[in-house]
């Protein structure tokens, strides 16, 4: 009897001490479970956070090694730990990492979007100051026409501020022909050869020889104006300024003188232009610009002035007085 009583009151005791038993270890098979669950997470974010940063690396540093930014966390690196406490657990080193991680990227973000500003800014000025740099369109202004004056050879002495300027004119008209005069004019023949420049010239010399003067200008103007490159152009601008000289009016001839002296001061007829403005110039009696005219002509063609002008030229400087 008294040990069936002590087996009976010792069963309730054998319960609770299988029950406190049974309770540590249900706690050590859980817990487990649980901190890898969390391990598991942690590892995911983890692992997302460094690929972003890789990707960010790349795209801010594209020429690759060392130009990466300097880790939070280096290997043999722990958070502050105080001296005689254990070492922290996985799960801490894993969240310090990824919290360092996190911080880094924002940093490139912050560097990124910072960059991408500073670049907007600097195509906005680039493409201000290309847009001052751009040249203005300027309308262009309807000019008189003119001859532009060439270089003078170096090996000739230039005196140009001695060239006269002469005052222009405005031709008069021409009076209408009589019927002899149109038949006279009718009568020269006009050459018809392969060069119609040289038949315009020949033609307009033709009639200044036979003194047909109003006739000659027209057909003198007319080669000047079709044929500027013609071989014979300085001619035919110089024989039409004698026809106006010879026609009485030396302002008009004057005017065509000038022009094909400057036109080609080495064109074959520049030094009887330069001869004939300064004739031209006597009559209208402007001695000075007369004698302008005469000390340029000496001062570059002296061998022209020796040679094939010298009586034309001896003549014309006799008829003024100059300084």
């Amino acid at each position: 009897m008294t040990m069936t009583i002590t087996y009976r009151a010792r069963m309730p005791l054998v319960a609770i001490a299988l029950g406190l038993v049974a309770t540590p270890l249900l706690a050590q098979t859980t817990a487990p479970k649980t901190t890898a669950s969390t391990t598991a997470d942690a590892d995911v974010r983890l692992r997302k956070v460094e690929a972003e940063i890789r990707a960010l690396q790349r795209k801010v540093f594209p020429e690759g090694a060392g130009k990466t930014f300097v880790p939070e966390i280096t290997p043999g690196q722990t958070t502050a730990t105080v001296t005689g406490t254990p070492a922290s657990s996985a799960i801490s080193d894993v969240l310090a990492r990824m919290e360092a991680l996190e911080a880094q990227l924002m940093r490139l973000t912050a560097q990124v979007e910072d960059g991408q500003n500073r670049a907007a800014k600097i195509e906005e000025r680039l493409a201000k100051l290309e847009a001052d740099a751009a040249p203005a369109t300027v309308e262009p202004v309807a000019s008189p026409p003119a001859v532009a004056t060439p270089a003078v050879p170096a090996s000739r002495p230039t005196t140009s501020s001695a060239v006269p300027k002469p005052v222009a004119t405005t031709p008069t008209k021409p009076a209408t022909p009589s019927a002899a005069r149109v038949a006279a004019v009718q009568a020269i023949e006009k050459p018809a050869t392969a060069d119609a420049g040289q038949d315009e010239y020949m033609y307009g010399f033709r009639l200044w020889e036979a003194k047909f003067y109003p006739e000659a200008q027209q057909a003198l103007q007319i080669f000047v104006d079709r044929y500027p490159k013609h071989k014979m152009i300085s001619h035919g601008r110089n024989l039409l300024g004698r026809a106006w000289l010879d026609d009485a009016k030396p302002g008009t001839a004057a005017q065509f003188f000038l022009q094909n002296y400057l036109a080609d001061k080495n064109g074959a007829r520049a030094p009887d232009s330069l001869l004939y403005l300064g004739v031209a110039m006597a009559r209208l009696k402007d001695n000075e610009k007369a004698c302008g005219a005469f000390t340029e002509l000496a001062a570059n063609y002296p061998q022209e002035v020796a040679g094939r002008i010298k009586t034309q030229y001896d003549t014309a400087r006799a008829s003024v007085k100059c300084k």
